[in-house]
């Protein structure tokens, strides 16, 4: 039997060949050496708070004494305002989509590091205020009132950066944790646009009123930050999604129905394989049809990359993903892609994605007729060979309990380096999706757990079946309540004989992803690699 793959939409039929890695010269990006890889996100910290202390350092060049509480308060509001000012353009860079980061660092590291810094970043902003304002109010023999009106308008830039001010710190309450679970995406999104114009308009007042930065290196180091940033910015995030629109021409092909809530979204286009794409992987979309075309949502792919197709499934959780069930076909869309580190190149001892076996080619169906290929597109709710398990059990059909190794399972093609620790795969909602692409392509020996409270909760029961079958691994289901389940560690090493010794990739709601890192942790799990499902 052949792995199966995702049938492509009618338009494309039939399916060629799963194409596994990127081909020879397809820009996927340059891929750096395991060794470093693993350090990076280290050595970019490091590099940051090696910023960081040329900023004080510029400041302590420039401040030939400091002596009474005047000058230590100017003092210390001088060295917040410029490390806010420095802070500001790395923030951006971080979510600047640089290929090289978002593949090798991982978009969901970069936003949490995005985020923590922002509420430093919004620290550094209100003692900067505090700190100068005072100092000066000492210094000039005015109240605090007093001296914040003659600051605002009496010196140059000031009510551009006071205004600057007010923007950051909006932005910063509507992304703080509680007003953040209030908000759509979509309208935190938008909102949060707001920085840019809030980094712009305090650029002006830096270099008129900072000490450091009248003239001199400091300047143009300033400049050469700033400039530098928006033209990263610039290019990956505006004329990158144009560019790559033009080339790749993508449109909306079919909308398959996979459970209550939740729909496969197919995309086609032209010169697809140049993406470089890997199972794991999410683009951010922007669907260009009213009410749509601004926002770039992040998608996963739900199926390994096709050189026809591209396959992403919506679960309905805002007004964004509830719009694109009803998007018409042959809705042009814009995609920035692909990002993040989920992919097998995470594994300890596997160097790159296996390709897929290649499948037989399915016959071609009747013209403009949505027919999915045999049992590999049986719906969710759709009862398989096997009756539903019963709560908290693990009862997949039985094809998908055949072990690794097994004569009716081939074992598909492999990297060439033989993977001796086997991998967990554990999602739970829409997080399966990335999981759903990366059973179908990871080496070795394979389980994939799916957590859900009912069995109509379930995505991809008998595609996930069929892949399990075929490459010889474990498809299982671990249903029921918290309370029925018990503690999940416990579970999974019910369910996964020698558990300490899986590698796990971790995909779901963040509730879930943190219990799960707990229970496995104390379940003697190491290497744990899991993506935020939420930015």
């Amino acid at each position: 039997m052949s792995a199966p793959t995702v049938g492509p939409p009618p338009a494309v039929r039939p399916p060629l060949p799963s194409p596994g890695p990127p081909r020879p010269g397809a820009p996927a990006g340059f891929l750096l050496p395991g060794p470093l890889r693993r350090v990076l996100p280290a050595l970019l910290l490091a590099a940051i708070g090696v910023g960081a202390a040329g900023v004080v350092a510029l400041w302590w060049r420039d401040t030939p004494e400091v002596r009474g509480a005047a000058a230590w308060l100017t003092g210390a509001g001088q060295i917040t305002g410029l490390l806010a000012g420095y802070a500001a353009p790395v923030l951006l860079l971080l979510m600047a989509r640089l290929p090289l980061l978002e593949r090798e660092v991982g978009a969901d590291r970069l936003a949490r590091w995005h985020a923590r810094g922002g509420r430093y970043m919004v620290g550094l902003v209100l003692a900067h205020v505090l700190t100068i304002t005072w100092g000066y109010a000492l210094t000039d023999g005015r109240g605090l009132l007093a001296e914040g009106v003659h600051l605002v308008f009496d010196y140059p830039e000031m009510i551009k950066g006071t205004l600057g001010t007010l923007l950051l710190l909006g932005t910063g309450a509507v992304s703080a944790a509680v007003a953040r679970r209030r908000l759509s995406y979509e309208l935190w999104y938008y909102l949060h646009l707001a920085t840019y114009l809030a980094v712009a308009l305090a650029f002006g007042h830096q270099l008129a009123n900072g000490a450091q930065l009248g003239d001199g290196p400091g300047r143009l180091l300033w400049y050469a930050l700033y400039l530098g940033t928006a033209a990263l910015l610039g290019w990956y995030r505006l004329a990158v999604p144009y560019l790559r629109d033009r080339r790749h021409r993508l449109r909306v092909a079919e909308i398959r129905p996979e459970g209550p809530g939740v729909v496969s979204v197919f995309l086609t286009g032209q010169h697809l394989d140049e993406l470089g794409a890997e199972a794991g992987q999410f683009f951010r979309l922007q669907f260009q049809t009213p009410g749509l075309r601004w926002a770039a949502n992040p998608y996963s792919l739900s199926a390994p990359p096709h050189p026809q197709f591209l396959r992403f499934t919506v679960k309905s959780l805002g007004s964004h993903s509830a719009a694109v069930a009803r998007l018409p076909l042959g809705t042009r869309v814009l995609a920035e892609g692909p990002y993040g580190a989920f992919t097998a190149r995470r594994l300890a001892d596997a160097p790159a994605p296996a390709p897929a076996p290649a499948p037989a080619p399915a016959p071609a169906p009747a013209p403009g007729i949505a027919a999915p290929q045999a049992a590999t597109h049986r719906r969710a709710h759709t009862p398989a060979s096997a009756s539903a398990p019963a709560a908290g059990t693990a009862a997949p059909q039985a094809a998908a309990h055949r072990r690794a190794g097994s004569p009716a399972s081939p074992t598909p093609r492999r990297s060439s380096r033989t993977r001796t620790r086997p991998v967990l795969l554990l999602g739970a909602g829409v997080g399966i999706t990335p999981l759903r692409a990366l059973f179908e392509t990871l080496p070795g020996q394979v389980t994939l757990v799916q957590r859900a409270r009912r069995p109509e909760d379930l995505l991809f029961r008998a595609e996930l079946a069929a892949v399990a079958a075929a490459r010889g691994g474990r498809a299982l289901e671990l249903l029921g309540t918290r309370t029925e389940v018990g503690d999940l560690g416990r579970a999974l090493a019910r369910l996964v004989p020698d558990l300490a010794r899986h590698e796990v990739f971790l995909c779901g709601p963040d509730a879930l992803t943190a219990e799960a890192v707990r229970s496995l942790r104390a379940a003697g799990v190491r290497r744990i690699h899991h993506e935020s499902f939420s930015l």
